[in-house]
């Protein structure tokens, strides 16, 4: 496995933990089950439970300094920045479909959703948003502007990604990962229930017996 490779898997495993460090509010799922770009669509950013409070740092320092490349003076602080947004906002286009919402399943924080809303304004005018709406929008647009021209500094610098834009090979080791994900939790799945199964049987072995039919009582 390269040194690209490595740095790479290294990056996607810390994601997960980066989330809750970096969400000053609630960063519980607001839903079950993972929502579509269309359903983000239907949802005012009212209804999702979001404030100015809520906004992350990082998309603060976005908002108000966009382009700023203070203390940015290696390809690694440069990734580190991509992915403290990447946390707050979810996965960049530049990783297919497919895999952004992979790395996205099961982590719906609040943040997350919301990096569909700014394409929201392609299926509806926002022109009566009210203020919290359009500061939390303007949170996000600003995240994914610096998020984009960061990469571009990377990429001129010569880095890898996160640094800079994922390549194919990119996005086949983060696919392998991905996958390697599943397996072990499909595995993690597997072994609880043996491990249930041998419990049960376990009791069975000490004499407690698993009634199938009813009991039927003597009379007196």
């Amino acid at each position: 496995m390269s040194t690209r490779t490595r740095a790479l898997i290294a990056a996607l495993a810390l994601l997960p933990l980066a989330q809750p460090a970096l969400a000053q509010g609630d960063s519980k799922p607001i839903t079950s089950k993972d929502p579509s770009a269309l359903d983000i669509a239907k949802t005012p950013v009212t209804d999702l439970n979001l404030d100015s409070k809520e906004i992350p740092e990082v998309l603060t320092r976005a908002v108000e300094q966009p382009y700023d490349l203070t203390g940015l003076n290696s390809c690694a602080a440069i990734g580190q920045s991509v992915q403290e947004i990447f946390a707050a906002i979810g996965p960049d286009v530049d990783i297919p479909k497919e895999e952004r919402d992979r790395i996205s399943a099961g982590r719906v924080a609040k943040w997350v959703v919301s990096s569909f809303i700014p394409f929201r304004g392609l299926i509806r005018e926002i022109s009566g948003a009210n203020d919290r709406e359009r500061e939390v929008r303007t949170a996000i647009q600003a995240g994914m502007t610096r998020r984009g021209f960061l990469k571009g500094v990377g990429a001129s610098r010569g880095c890898d990604y996160p640094a800079a834009p994922a390549t194919a090979e990119d996005i086949a080791a983060i696919e392998a990962e991905l996958d390697r994900r599943d397996a072990e939790d499909k595995d993690g799945d597997k072994d609880a229930k043996d491990e249930r199964g041998e419990e049960q049987d376990a009791r069975t072995s000490k004499g407690v017996p698993i009634v199938n039919q009813p009991v039927v009582q003597g009379q007196n």
